[in-house]
């Protein structure tokens, strides 16, 4: 992907670098002209896989990127450096439980999405592709 068609940004895996990642991404995707559901779907997205890498992984840093892929494609990924192996298990939530639907959502709005070993980090990279 060219530079013009993407945009990468690490941060500390802490709570408060989910906020930053979505603003930053949200500037990207505006500035890129792109409809205003599939960026608010890409921020969702983005924001639910960052939370993932924060909060259940041993990383101490997240690398978040997007990339226009083709005109209709924008794709979604998050690293991390948890080089354990484990295996990204889902949970299925209760009704009134605050969390644990990232990856409902993630497979409900995705094209297609999946989790691969990060060839930049060493750990997982989980995406999402999003569809126009």
């Amino acid at each position: 992907m060219d530079q013009e068609r993407t945009h990468w940004i690490e941060l500390p895996a802490h709570r408060s670098s989910v906020g930053v990642a979505r603003r930053s991404v949200g500037t990207r995707l505006k500035s890129w002209s792109l409809p205003g559901e599939l960026r608010s779907d890409a921020v969702l997205l983005l924001s639910e896989l960052a939370t993932n890498a924060v909060c259940h992984t041993l990383s101490a840093r997240i690398l978040c990127g997007i990339g226009l892929v083709t005109e209709g494609i924008l794709r979604l990924e998050v690293h991390d450096h948890d080089r354990s192996r484990c295996r990204l298990r889902r949970c299925r939530a209760a009704l009134d439980d605050e969390g644990g639907r990232g990856l409902f959502l993630v497979e409900e709005l995705a094209a297609t999405w999946g989790v691969d070993r990060s060839r930049l980090t060493g750990g997982n990279a989980v995406w999402a592709n999003l569809t126009a």
